[in-house]
């Protein structure tokens, strides 16, 4: 029987296309990382990023408001002060499930998730760990 967290990811998964908010251009960060994992998965991955034109070769958004419609799904990568920002445009957008990575998390963020129904992972999980990325 799948745990919460489990139900949590596999909803995040679900999803058809994918935004990451603080994909960064520095292949050493984290955002860049998690963007190259959803390349290595084969997903329909969107970098946002508001001062570069594009990141793995892929054009970048400038914020989430900026995404398709057919990305339901977010990875945050943020400061916490940037994520209660990007939570508060993810509402906005109508994002169902948000991911934020380790030392993204802010609980004001996290609460403003829950009060909207957003699926929030927060607290530890890792998408390159979830995922498996290979560097």
């Amino acid at each position: 029987m799948l745990n919460k967290l489990d139900t949590q990811i596999q909803q995040f998964l679900s999803s058809e296309a994918f935004g990451v908010a603080g994909a960064s251009t520095n292949r050493e960060k984290y955002g860049n990382k998690v963007l190259r994992c959803y390349l290595q998965h084969t997903k329909t991955v969107y970098p946002i990023n508001p001062r570069a034109e594009e990141i793995e070769g892929i054009a970048c958004v400038k914020t989430v408001a900026d995404l398709p419609t057919n990305v339901k799904s977010l990875s945050v990568i943020t400061p916490p002060a940037i994520t209660e920002q990007v939570v508060i445009e993810a509402i906005a957008k109508g994002i169902k499930n948000i991911w934020m990575q380790p030392g993204a998390e802010s609980a004001k963020a996290i609460a403003n998730c829950e009060q909207h129904g957003i699926n929030v992972i927060a607290g530890g999980a890792c998408i390159l760990v979830v995922l498996g990325y290979k560097d």
